[in-house]
């Protein structure tokens, strides 16, 4: 099994998944201020894994602050919070995970040090809810999936496996529970341009487990369907609005429209965690813009002329009229229906 977030000796270990695949290293981290950076320049990414992270980060930003007046110490770890906040705007996972820890912080009875100690013990149930969650959101996908053929080829946009989870994955969650039962065929991995993120760690995480993958660039989804390479999508998801409108990286909404045009059917896979029902629509959703480098740029390798111009959101949002089911911890459901999972 992939652990991206880890607590161990008092610190929380990350797999520095921006040198993957090529080797294979982690970064140990053990003040809040660097959880935000390892957050913001992608060593952990993924929404899921983001909040988890987050959770940690707030822990370790909690036991830096030197006071045992509860007031002053809220005070302070409001600061932890924004900074934390403020790394990626749109995964909804990463507010989640910081709203629940500043609420464990302002409910727990008891001196500073047993707040301290309770945010602990709250960030690391949510490493383990999450893992939890991952494995039913598997199983969930693995029930809705197409009965025929036997064995399925499935695509995928970007990584949304162990690497952005706690572990197992969302998307690669229905994989693996799919490869399990003798249901996958083959893992067709877009690319995903510009960060690569399938090309590089969907890729590495099929072959970690003997899961044959096709690595394919982006703009080959559509000649792949037609085809008939392709039985199904299933991809992850940043954030969904209640209606069912989903934010992912950039790219997934032109696979949903060329799934629609194949009549192939396509699935997100997200926690219940992933759904913002203070959104009525994915217009609502921000969408963040990433240095232009990672458009120009490979390694050392220029790729543009200079003189041009860039633009590089991270995400796009696919409307709930080209999702066929959202795959949650809870089950599947088609996006109209998310409104019946609001507590």
């Amino acid at each position: 099994m992939i652990y991206p977030v880890i607590w161990h000796n008092n610190s929380v270990t990350l797999i520095d998944q921006t040198r993957l695949p090529n080797e294979y290293a982690v970064v140990e981290i053990h003040r809040s201020e660097d959880m935000a950076r390892a957050i913001k320049t992608m060593i952990v990414r993924g929404a899921p894994a983001i909040g988890v992270a987050a959770a940690y980060g707030m822990y370790l930003g909690a036991r830096e602050i030197e006071t045992t007046d509860k007031h002053e110490f809220w005070e302070r770890l409001e600061k932890v919070a924004q900074l934390l906040r403020s790394t990626r705007p749109t995964a909804v996972n990463l507010f989640w995970a910081i709203s629940r820890m500043m609420k464990t912080a302002y409910e727990t009875p008891g001196t500073v040090a047993e707040i301290q100690q309770n945010l602990l013990q709250t960030a690391q149930a949510i490493n383990a809810e999450d893992l939890q969650t991952c494995q039913a959101i598997g199983d969930h996908g693995l029930a809705v999936l197409p009965t025929t053929p036997e064995k399925l080829t499935i695509l995928t946009h970007c990584n949304a496996g162990a690497l952005a989870t706690a572990g197992y994955g969302t998307a690669l969650g229905v994989v693996r529970s799919a490869w399990r039962e003798g249901r996958l065929e083959r893992v067709f991995a877009d690319e995903t341009r510009p960060r690569l993120q399938g090309a590089k760690l969907t890729a590495w995480e099929c072959v970690q487990e003997n899961i044959p993958v096709t690595v394919i660039t982006d703009n080959m989804a559509a000649h792949c369907m037609k085809q008939g390479l392709i039985h199904a999508v299933v991809v992850g998801a940043d954030r969904i609005a209640a209606n069912g409108d989903t934010a992912n990286k950039i790219g997934t909404y032109s696979v949903a429209i060329a799934a629609k045009a194949h009549d192939i059917p396509f699935y997100v896979a997200a926690p219940l965690s992933t759904i913002d029902f203070d959104l009525a629509d994915g217009s609502q959703i921000p969408i963040e813009e990433r240095n232009p480098e990672e458009v120009y740029q490979v390694g050392d390798t220029m790729l543009t002329p200079l003189g041009v111009e860039f633009y590089n959101p991270a995400f796009d949002v696919t409307p709930a009229e080209l999702i066929t089911a959202i795959i949650t911890e809870q089950g599947a459901f088609p996006p109209d229906e998310l409104v019946k999972l609001q507590l």
